[in-house]
């Protein structure tokens, strides 16, 4: 018997929020959406590939788009990418792969209309890849990009 009533008493309580939901319609035209002012200040995102890959995956595409959107508005003084691998490996194999996944990040920026930025590209193989304990940091698959903006487009 308890549990029946639990059970109706969260019913009722999601039939009021959801009821609030109802009594506070969102906007029924994008003209209604109040645009915020870009903050224009400097941000960094991080994008993953897959194990012995330089592809960007449709994840990794999605993080670019976001960090386009970041910067709409503003003005992209240089954009730095650096390519990081684990050390599943070897070492001048992991640094080969790291410069892969640097330009192609480099190059679907390029593509999304950041050819006229200043870019500082590196890589760092597997350089820090490996715990104290030796243990492999599968995360660093990954490609570190900072946009340093420049104040708002005039």
């Amino acid at each position: 018997m308890k549990t029946i009533g639990r059970a109706i008493i969260g019913v009722a309580v999601l039939g009021g929020l959801v009821a609030g939901c109802v009594s506070h319609p969102g906007p029924k035209s994008r003209s209604q959406i109040v645009q915020m002012a870009p903050s224009c200040e400097d941000f960094s995102v991080q994008i993953y590939f897959e194990s012995r890959s330089a592809q960007l995956t449709d994840e990794a595409r999605s993080v670019l788009k976001g960090a386009d959107a970041l910067a709409t508005g503003c003005k992209v003084a240089s954009v730095r990418v650096v390519g990081l691998a684990d050390a599943v490996g070897a070492p001048d194999a992991n640094l080969a792969l790291s410069k892969q996944r640097a330009e192609v990040v480099t190059r679907a920026l390029d593509k999304m209309g950041y050819s006229n930025v200043a870019f500082d590209v590196g890589a760092a193989g597997d350089a820090g890849a490996m715990t104290n304990d030796g243990e492999n940091r599968p995360l660093r698959r990954q490609a570190d990009i900072r946009f340093d903006l420049d104040g708002k487009l005039r």
